[in-house]
């Protein structure tokens, strides 16, 4: 499903017009990426959870020319699935 699918599946749902779910669909988007660009999590009780973990700085390998090199610690953003999701999707 891609995003214009979504959209689509929303607005029949919902009985919102593809416009107001697009609006609401990018700010739900917008407001993830900035809280997580904060530091704080997201917290969907039943969904799941948003939120950032430190990657640690480690040596990685060019796979052309076999080189060592270091990679650099980094903050990447992290989905952790609820446990009504899991049930969910595992039945």
């Amino acid at each position: 499903m891609n995003k214009s699918e979504l959209i689509a599946g929303i607005a029949e749902k919902s009985k919102l017009t593809k416009k107001d779910v697009e609006a609401a669909l990018k700010g739900f988007i917008e407001s993830v990426e900035e809280t997580l660009e904060k530091g704080d999590k997201v917290q969907l009780v039943g969904f799941g959870t948003f939120e950032t973990r430190k990657r640690a700085e480690r040596i990685g390998r060019n796979p052309r020319t076999k080189e060592e090199i270091k990679i650099p610690e980094s903050t990447v953003p992290v989905f952790k699935a609820g446990k009504e999701f899991k049930d969910r999707v595992n039945k």
